[in-house]
């Protein structure tokens, strides 16, 4: 066989096009400047534009072709060319949300109970305490956050972040937030599918710059969906949080929650229950109670499954008043903002609690 140079190497590799321009890879400076020879063994490496370019294994094969055609078959080149790239595809973080601390998921069995106002006021109550609080709304075909904070109208806007455009969340009382309500009509419906709805939800956890949080909230969708898989799948909840009236039919649909989140398959611990809408107070007289949709329902469902009773939060007029208004009756020194700060204190000890006697959750594996 006649003696090796690297300039016979290249001669041989003119003879390989890249797919779909015609030029040779020689021309496209696609051969990197590292051809090692030793004896009759030849190896180099081949520069692609991305990990992900579909033609790597078919051109690294017709490079070993192009040298034993051209200059001679004795020449031991097989599985000696080496696949480099001029931009590395970007490294998918297994956290994409490392500056959290705790993620809490605010959901319920079914609809109507109040889920969003209690995730909102919570949300405001821990900024009140000075916790770095964040709340998203993953209710995707629901979107009832923009409004209960009053900035349904808030732009939103980009930066960019480690090479990566991310939405900057809206801040209101204290409290980072961010919704599909942002980016969609609201008054048009979300007419989406299933897994739609899932990659939306999944870039409004991933494209945002949330930064430092002690506090992660997300207002789930009420009973139990793909949203719920998306969730699960995407970040390590360190607990639920779920919303109840004391009325038996949601209580029915509330036990079902909470064993979706304790299923082995999810393993997402349960931080306790809260019971909304315990009794009606007439707001001229804070010492009546009037038990409309029952009494100590979701008390009793705590104490028989042995999870928190997290609190009891009374209905009353301004609750609904201030979510219309955009002002969280959490922000109000009142009996109704006074049950939402012990809720932010006891949904504080149940945290602390969890992360001191268990490990932390895994996010749920996807199988393909």
């Amino acid at each position: 066989m006649q003696t090796l140079y690297p300039n016979l190497i290249l001669d041989a590799l003119k003879n390989v096009r890249y797919p779909g321009n015609g030029k040779n890879i020689v021309e496209l400076e696609m051969v990197e400047d590292d051809i090692r020879i030793d004896g009759n063994q030849v190896s180099f490496s081949i520069i692609f534009d991305k990990p992900t370019d579909p033609f790597i294994k078919s051109l690294i094969k017709a490079s070993e072709t192009a040298l034993t055609t051209y200059i001679s078959p004795e020449i031991d080149v097989k599985g000696r060319i080496t696949a480099k790239f001029r931009h590395e595809a970007p490294v998918k973080a297994d956290n994409p949300l490392p500056g959290v601390k705790n993620i809490i998921g605010v959901s319920s069995g079914k609809g109507g109970v109040g889920k969003s106002t209690v995730a909102s006021n919570l949300a405001v109550a821990l900024a009140r305490l000075g916790y770095k609080v964040g709340l998203l709304d993953a209710d995707i075909f629901g979107p009832s956050i923009p409004k209960m904070f009053g900035v349904e109208d808030e732009p939103i806007y980009m930066e960019n972040v480690n090479g990566q455009d991310c939405i900057i969340p809206v801040e209101r009382h204290g409290v980072k937030l961010l919704s599909i309500g942002f980016l969609v009509d609201r008054n048009s419906p979300v007419l989406w599918r299933g897994a739609m709805a899932s990659r939306a939800l999944n870039q409004l956890i991933t494209q945002v710059s949330w930064g430092e949080l002690d506090y992660f909230l997300i207002d789930m969708p009420p009973g139990t969906s793909d949203i719920h898989l998306t969730l699960v799948q995407t970040l390590a909840i360190t607990g639920a949080v779920i919303v109840s009236t004391p009325q038996q039919v949601a209580l029915a649909d509330a036990r079902k929650g909470i064993s979706m989140f304790t299923d082995p398959k999810v393993n997402v611990p349960v931080l306790g229950i809260v019971e909304n809408m315990a009794w009606f107070t007439p707001a001229p007289h804070p010492d009546e109670r009037y038990y409309i949709f029952g009494r100590d329902g979701a008390k009793e469902l705590a104490n028989e499954l042995g999870i928190n009773l997290l609190a009891q939060i009374p209905m009353v007029g301004s609750i609904c008043t201030g979510g219309d208004q955009g002002e969280p009756i959490a922000l109000a020194d009142s009996i109704t903002g006074e049950a939402f700060m012990r809720l932010a204190d006891s949904v504080v000890d149940a945290v602390d609690a969890r992360n001191t006697s268990m490990p932390p959750t895994q996010k749920v594996e996807t199988h393909k």
